[in-house]
């Protein structure tokens, strides 16, 4: 996935500011694609110049003018190329710098690859809460989606995410059992 291709697709919900577009891919994106908001902004206008969106400016009395993005006909037809695109072998070639590290982790003292251990449970444990809000942020985007089928998918991708980190933490576990056996 690029980028371009989760914006193009919050876009075919319905027209968005940048701030309304970097918020929802925060809310619902970010535990499996991170951004940030100056990326968002880029990616913005490279596609404005490539066709795929247009903007407005929208005046406003009481506040700053605001930017809407709009997804064009080229646009849409790019996400659908996209979705169409058999990308399935490309998603389970895993890069890891944290396996790497553990993989050659054996050049170190076991008590600091414990520690390794610890810190990576504390992250995932950050992100299994993180996703936790994910059912009331699905249920807040509800009203965008045009059926509900698409909430449904949101859906899905929030409980892999939430099995992903069930199963790093039950690993991690174990790992860290077997190492303290090893002492």
């Amino acid at each position: 996935m690029s980028l371009k291709h989760g914006l193009l697709g919050l876009l075919s919900y319905g027209r968005m500011t940048g701030y309304e577009l970097d918020k929802t891919f925060k809310d619902s994106l970010n535990f499996f694609w991170q951004a940030q908001t100056s990326q968002i902004y880029r990616e913005l206008n490279a596609m404005e110049k490539l066709g795929w969106l247009t903007s407005e400016i929208v005046f406003q009395t009481d506040k700053p003018n605001k930017r809407q993005y709009s997804i064009t006909d080229m646009g849409k037809a790019e996400l659908y190329k996209w979705l169409d695109e058999s990308s399935l072998d490309s998603e389970f070639q895993i890069r890891s710098a944290f396996l790497m590290k553990l993989f050659f982790s054996g050049e170190r003292n076991v008590d600091e690859n414990i520690i390794m251990l610890e810190n990576y449970k504390k992250r995932c444990m950050e992100a299994m809460e993180a996703l936790e809000g994910t059912d009331g942020n699905i249920e807040d985007y509800r009203s965008c989606a045009s059926s509900n089928q698409q909430a449904l998918y949101w859906g899905l991708t929030a409980a892999f995410g939430k099995s992903y980190f069930k199963m790093c933490l039950d690993w991690a576990d174990s790992a860290i059992k077997l190492l303290e056996g090893s002492l």
